[in-house]
């Protein structure tokens, strides 16, 4: 007799559950918590990507605050310049612009891989002559010497460091400090290097 009220007891729960929620479906058929269902999994393997190493390595040339005077006041927006290179012969510089500096730095790297060009190195990883460019403001001279490293400052270094280029000498011969125009200058004297 004990037994047949448990069995009324869950005849009569059942009918109440479904009838507090019509039209419900039980909750692992609607895919987990919140509206993205499969929130997890596709955060999971973004992680995964973003830990696999890339064969590019970056560094920062600038990262700035800038404005745009509108009718309600300033608008702030970020631009940052990134240098991108595989130490092997590939280099690029890019520039991008963002609401966040994240955003910012993810546009200048798509462009510095855009346009990456291949520099043409001895079995050393120097270079065979002397090269100089010029390009907006900055003006570059690039020189072998033997057993020294790389001799160079700010963009310049940073440029030839990424390109993996060793043992020269680079010369900033303009007045100009802007290390966008100087790291463009390098890069474009590179890429006059003759094989």
């Amino acid at each position: 007799m004990h037994m047949t009220n448990q069995e009324d007891t869950q005849v009569k729960d059942a009918p109440q559950t479904a009838a507090a929620t019509p039209g419900a479906e039980p909750r692992q058929a609607r895919g987990g918590r919140g509206r993205g269902g499969d929130d997890r999994n596709r955060n999971r393997q973004r992680r995964g990507r973003e830990t696999q190493r890339s064969e590019f390595d970056q560094k920062t040339l600038l990262l700035r605050r800038v404005a745009r005077v509108v009718a309600g006041g300033r608008r702030f927006s970020f631009s940052a310049a990134i240098v991108v290179g595989d130490r092997k012969g590939r280099v690029g510089v890019g520039i991008g612009k963002g609401a966040d500096t994240a955003l910012a730095m993810e546009k200048a790297t798509r462009d510095a891989k855009k346009n990456m060009i291949r520099v043409k190195t001895t079995e050393g990883m120097s270079i065979a002559h002397d090269v100089m460019a010029k390009e907006s403001s900055g003006i570059v001279s690039i020189r072998p010497a033997p057993e020294r490293g790389i001799v160079a400052g700010s963009a310049a270094k940073i440029v030839l460091e990424l390109a993996g280029v060793k043992d020269v000498t680079a010369k900033i011969l303009s007045p100009s400090k802007n290390k966008l125009s100087i790291a463009r200058a390098t890069v474009k004297a590179l890429q006059e290097l003759k094989g």
